[in-house]
């Protein structure tokens, strides 16, 4: 599940050291165009599960997996070649599309052998996993620029992306017993879609995760000139990063046995309260000190360190708590709940990182609305012990 769930991870992260590069290349009088590409592949990730949702609650994991393998690879590609920066955006949304397979079918996959906080329980343990995926990804794309050029990059997507699936062909059963598929047809597709979009719970942790995942992705799409233009981190950018990401695996292990004990929805909440206060805390320091050099890397450093930690603390719960009610449609409230969130999160992460003004004022006021308004979101479902 893990490696699953890496696959958009991994092309997020692993481009950002190349980012100046393409710019200079295909973008040299708009460089900020370029952080384009990881808000077109993430769109097209999004709206890619409303499709391959459908199609394994249809079809089966296995093969909706492989069918979403091989876009991503294809669109892989299709990249390498592309000489403007609109052609390199479209195959980057395609890619995108792609990369929706795994990540669907992965999490349908998890609901139909687990439930409530069991459920929570293992995500969080493929998180613990999964980040050091974007921990190590902006290491290993550096390694591929420097030595390659970056449309290598895009060779190592197919090759990766392939070994996964040829893993997870070898070793993981299809958990979706024939009886229990629905037809491919509109009718109960649009009636699955409904009941999840009818289902009050799911509904307010859809919010949730579109705000936990909209700053996740506003610090993503703004990191690279941060630490580079601001901080001047230079080359050394994916070390901090790692750095950063890297702390979440803690979080994701620490999730996996406390939520037994004190529940998913306590633990998410948390995590929302103590970042909103830290934020709000960061953003006043670097108000009031302007602080330069080794002091304002390591103020910037310590507070994306506890953004990434609690976020380890939020996203399994949240996607177990959303699907929850929901283990008949599985396939497709897998689907929803990852496309709407996503691509509503991009409308926050866009703004914030075309936003940047040569400070993290931006980045730090974002966060700082989005866990108050999921902290907020979450007492609707004031009731829930779950």
């Amino acid at each position: 599940m893990a490696a699953l769930f890496s696959m958009v991870a991994f092309s997020i992260d692993s481009i950002l050291p190349a980012l100046p590069q393409i710019a200079n290349l295909l973008v040299p009088d708009d460089i900020n165009k370029a952080q384009l590409l990881i808000s077109a592949f993430v769109i097209g990730a999004g709206l890619g599960q409303l499709v391959f949702g459908p199609l394994s609650d249809s079809m089966g994991r296995r093969f909706s997996l492989s069918m979403g393998m091989l876009l991503y690879m294809s669109a892989a590609f299709a990249a390498f070649w592309a000489q403007t920066l609109e052609a390199l955006l479209f195959w980057r949304f395609v890619q995108g599309l792609g990369a929706a397979g795994p990540r669907s079918c992965g999490l349908a996959m998890t609901r139909d052998l687990y439930d409530g906080r069991e459920m929570a329980r293992v995500n969080s343990m493929a998180f613990g996993f999964f980040v050091f995926v974007p921990a190590i990804a902006p290491m290993f794309g550096q390694w591929v620029v420097l030595g390659f050029g970056w449309r290598h990059l895009f060779t190592t997507y197919i090759l990766v992306s392939a070994a996964i699936l040829a893993w997870v062909l070898l070793r993981q059963p299809e958990t979706l017993p024939t009886e229990r598929r629905r037809p491919l047809s509109p009718r109960p597709i649009l009636a699955a879609f409904g009941v999840v979009l009818s289902t009050r719970v799911t509904l307010i942790y859809m919010g949730v995760i579109t705000l936990a995942f909209g700053q996740l992705m506003s610090f993503i799409t703004s990191a690279q000139q941060i630490f580079v233009d601001v901080l001047g981190a230079g080359t050394n950018f994916p070390y901090y990063f790692a750095m950063v990401t890297v702390f979440s695996a803690i979080s994701g292990f620490l999730n996996a046995k406390l939520v037994m004990r004190v529940g998913m929805r306590r633990l998410a909440q948390a995590g929302f309260a103590v970042q909103t206060v830290l934020a709000t805390v960061t953003l006043f320091l670097w108000w009031w000190f302007s602080p330069e050099g080794a002091w304002a890397l390591w103020l910037f450093c310590g507070w994306a360190t506890t953004l990434f930690f609690l976020n380890g603390l939020s996203f399994g719960n949240l996607n177990a708590l959303a699907m929850q009610p929901l283990g008949h449609v599985a396939g497709t409230a897998s689907a929803v709940i990852g496309a709407l969130p996503t691509v509503a999160a991009m409308m926050i992460a866009a703004p914030v990182g075309l936003a940047f003004n040569q400070t993290p004022f931006p980045l730090l006021i974002g966060v700082t609305v989005c866990s108050t308004l999921a902290l907020t979101l979450m007492q609707l479902d004031r009731g829930n012990n779950s």
